[in-house]
């Protein structure tokens, strides 16, 4: 595996984590004192609006074979495993969504942020990936900073053996971990043992297929009920959640589709977001006991560091 294929999937990996600390922010911001269902269909239907015109450019010929935002037709034996991850997305998000709307975002991220041991985990099993000593180290100090994480939510009365919320983010990260293994299934090769599939196929369609899911739940479920549980009003970071999420997906899919790109690895960077969103946390929503959660951070930018550096 050469330097420069290396640091390409590696540079991807940790421009999608500072998109997606973006994201999360963005989204913590959207759900105050707000409606959780129509958020999500909202953003699902903004990230659909977005690659829309490129699956009817990619069609009309517009956009040729070879550009990065062609997406190529693809019949139901292709639809059939995206409309699988659509499932598997939606049901995280609709879990993630609750439990960061009750939860300090400050709490959400560092948890999140332990989501790629279960990918390593994972990784390891179905894909025969081997870490090295750095890249363990790495795994290590993030599973260490989860312990102390539990000790710093107790600290504000939030017990993670018993909340309801922390149940729910901790589930939103198992089905976020199934995705990033899935994920690798989708866009290896049939050679080694994966599908081959369109990273932009993936991406447009399974956003598309997410709307229409929301769009069932929103009038079947939610609707009905509107008056009867916490009002809708619109913010406009709503609109910047799909906008960063599109974004940090793109660069995360072509990461993946790059020869030598490990799952591992670029989901365990990808949480790297927990800076970002820790530091708005502090700045921008005022959340407490910050010197104890701070540590929990810092140990998984140290494991991050020594992921990168075992990876070069």
């Amino acid at each position: 595996m050469s330097m420069g294929s290396n640091a390409a999937w590696l540079l991807g990996a940790f421009t999608s984590a500072a998109l997606l600390g973006f994201y999360d922010v963005f989204k913590k911001k959207s759900l105050r004192n707000n409606a959780v269902v129509p958020v999500l269909f909202l953003n699902t239907l903004f990230c659909s609006l977005i690659f829309l015109p490129m699956i009817l450019l990619s069609r009309s010929g517009i956009l040729q074979t070879g550009s990065l935002l062609y997406i190529p037709t693809a019949g139901w034996e292709v639809q059939k495993y995206i409309m699988l991850k659509s499932l598997i997305v939606l049901s995280s998000w609709i879990l993630g969504y609750f439990g960061i709307k009750h939860l300090p975002i400050t709490l959400v991220g560092p948890i999140n942020a332990t989501r790629p041991v279960l990918v390593l985990l994972g990784a390891m099993l179905i894909y025969g990936e081997v870490l090295n000593v750095y890249q363990w180290i790495g795994v290590l100090l993030a599973m260490l900073s989860l312990f102390l994480l539990g000790k710093s939510g107790k600290r504000e009365g939030i017990d993670f053996t018993h909340n309801r919320w922390i149940f729910f983010i901790a589930l939103a990260a198992l089905l976020g971990a199934a995705s990033g293994l899935y994920d690798k299934y989708l866009m290896a090769s049939p050679e080694s043992g994966g599908v081959g599939l369109d990273r932009m196929v993936v991406q447009s369609y399974y956003n598309i297929y997410q709307c229409i899911l929301m769009g069932i739940m929103l009038l079947l479920l939610w609707y009905p009920k509107r008056k009867q549980t916490t009002p809708f009003r619109w913010d406009w970071c709503i609109l910047f959640i799909s906008l960063f999420l599109c974004a940090a997906d793109f660069v995360y899919f072509y990461a993946l589709s790059l020869d030598g790109a490990m799952i591992s690895i670029v989901s365990m960077i990808r949480r790297g977001s927990v800076l970002v969103s820790f530091l708005f946390g502090a700045m921008l929503f005022h959340e407490k006991n910050l010197k104890s959660k701070a540590l929990d951070l810092l140990l998984v930018l140290i494991g991050m560091l020594f992921l990168y550096w075992g990876s070069r």
